[in-house]
């Protein structure tokens, strides 16, 4: 099979690939493969993805490299929540694997960029006036 990359509603895809013939993760459908969204566990995994999508301006302004950091990102989050979970409950847990979660969980949160970041919600000012302006005339 030869690839090869072609542009298609502005964003490359591998060849031979039709867009409505991706994964079900990949159209946002399903938030894993093979995985009931339904468990606590995937349920929170889905609440992180989309906080930390949220605060990086929404999923248009995410590339796939992003989202897949994002995605790493929530999955050691929920593991670091079950360590602490046991720890809370009175239960051992290994203080070097928590450890080594919490500071892979801070490299991949200086990757994806910890500060928010605005999603344009209303037009700048000079389409505002412009518009009112508009407005104005019409009326």
């Amino acid at each position: 099979m030869k690839l090869s990359y072609r542009k298609h509603n502005g964003s490359a895809q591998l060849g031979g690939r039709k867009s409505h013939a991706r994964s079900r993760v990949s159209n946002g459908r399903d938030v894993l493969p093979n995985i009931d969204g339904r468990s606590l566990i995937a349920r929170r995994y889905r609440d992180i993805v989309t906080a930390v999508v949220g605060d990086q301006g929404g999923i248009a302004h995410c590339s796939e490299s992003r989202t897949q950091l994002i995605r790493r990102f929530a999955a050691a989050a929920v593991l670091a929540e079950q360590m602490e979970s046991k720890l809370a409950n009175g239960e051992e847990i290994s203080i070097q694997d928590h450890a080594l979660l919490c500071s892979t969980l801070v490299r991949v949160a200086q990757r994806i960029g910890i500060d928010r970041r605005a999603r344009t919600i209303v037009p700048d000012l000079k389409d505002y006036l412009e518009g009112r302006a508009a407005e104005v005339v019409a009326e």
